[in-house]
């Protein structure tokens, strides 16, 4: 049986992620209606011609689609469960689209208490940051049944370019989990490596252009190795955030019983950031915590 078109989207958490999404929602044709704790990025959305929700049920009730962006586990299961929330909220038969980056066992946990009320949800954790949230270039992890991965895909397409289903409910947070894995462990090795070549007499900025032409060439060693060169530590992508995703790595790492000793390491160093006051800094900022290092980079006289 086909199942019906999406033509009314709730949409729940506008920070810097959500709310450029939500508006490009809009500018692709979609009526949304969103909700978010802080009446200002409402009204933003309202300005580009979204309609503004005044309570969660407002954002949830009536809708095919309901899309959260939410900060952590707890915020998604807050909304998805308190008295008022979606599940709550909610006609039988909604898909529940949650592009936030939280915990794969709880998004299990989630789908299964959804599933008894007559909602799907499908978890499509994204990569890419705040600008590809405004170009609408995100790429975007799902997990969810095959069914309700095809009715949410032309939402999809309007938010991110490399959209891959990777299995069942909970698929598409392991798959984030690896890449934010990925990428702390990369920024660590930059931050270390550029270090190395400073404490050695060797201009950071020299070895940094020779390693982008060779094996160890990466999207952190071209981006995050110049803002480490040039001090420029403005978010990016908070290391607060960073650390909270690296706790679901090393959380679902020990519920599988496997040590991930990488993955341990860069929690570590994201967890000094975090407790010297550079929560809110770009999670480059890891290079600010090496011991003895001599920061900001100079190159030799």
């Amino acid at each position: 049986m086909a199942q019906p078109p999406i033509r009314e989207v709730g949409f729940i958490g506008l920070g810097v992620m959500g709310l450029p999404m939500a508006i490009n929602l809009v500018r692709a044709g979609v009526h949304v209606t969103a909700y978010s704790r802080s009446p200002s990025p409402v009204e933003l959305f309202v300005r580009a011609g979204g309609t503004g929700a005044s309570s969660i049920e407002q954002a949830a009730r009536d809708k095919d689609c309901v899309v959260m962006m939410l900060p952590d586990t707890p915020d998604v299961e807050r909304v998805l469960l308190t008295p008022g929330g979606v599940v709550e909220s909610a006609r039988r038969g909604t898909v529940v689209l949650d592009m936030s980056t939280i915990s794969p066992l709880a998004t299990r946990r989630f789908a299964a208490t959804l599933r008894t009320h007559g909602l799907d949800l499908v978890d499509a954790p994204v990569s890419g940051g705040q600008t590809g949230a405004e170009n609408a270039t995100l790429s975007i992890m799902v997990g969810g049944s095959d069914t309700a991965f095809a009715r949410v895909h032309p939402i999809l397409e309007m938010l991110g370019k490399t959209i891959v289903h990777i299995g069942d409910s909970g698929a598409g947070q392991v798959a984030k989990a690896c890449n934010q894995l990925i990428v702390s462990v990369t920024i660590e090795a930059v931050a270390e490596a550029l270090t190395l070549a400073q404490a050695a007499g060797v201009s950071p900025r020299r070895t940094r252009e020779a390693l982008l032409g060779g094996f160890a060439a990466s999207r952190v060693l071209e981006v995050h190795g110049q803002r480490m060169l040039d001090a420029n530590f403005q978010p990016g992508f908070r290391a607060r955030l960073h650390l909270k995703d690296a706790e679901i790595v090393l959380e679902t790492s020990r519920h599988l019983t496997l040590d991930l000793p990488a993955a341990g390491v860069a929690r570590a160093a994201l967890q000094r950031l975090v407790d010297a006051g550079g929560g809110d800094q770009d999670h480059s900022a890891l290079v600010t915590t090496i011991e003895n290092a001599r920061f900001p980079f100079t190159d030799p006289a």
